[in-house]
């Protein structure tokens, strides 16, 4: 066995990994998890601009005597 089969070898091998990670990374099966890790960083901040809403909703509903969770919409007498 000489280098330059070993060197083949490698090449091979090294063209057979590069084409399953490729497979792997674009299979349409993982499309959907993908996506989901990708939003991961911003799930955080929908989730505290969500709390941050629905705290100062309620200070709005206090401060106007109007119990909490019941919505007032424009135009809608008192």
């Amino acid at each position: 066995m000489t280098i330059e089969t070993l060197r083949e070898i490698g090449l091979v091998l090294g063209s057979l990994a590069f084409l399953a990670i490729c497979w792997w990374a674009f299979s349409p099966k993982r499309k959907k998890r993908f996506e989901e890790d990708a939003n991961l960083p911003f799930a955080d901040d929908e989730q505290q601009a969500d709390k941050d809403d629905s705290s100062a909703a309620q200070k709005d509903e206090s401060k106007s005597g109007q119990k909490p969770g019941t919505e007032r919409k424009q135009g809608q007498d008192k």
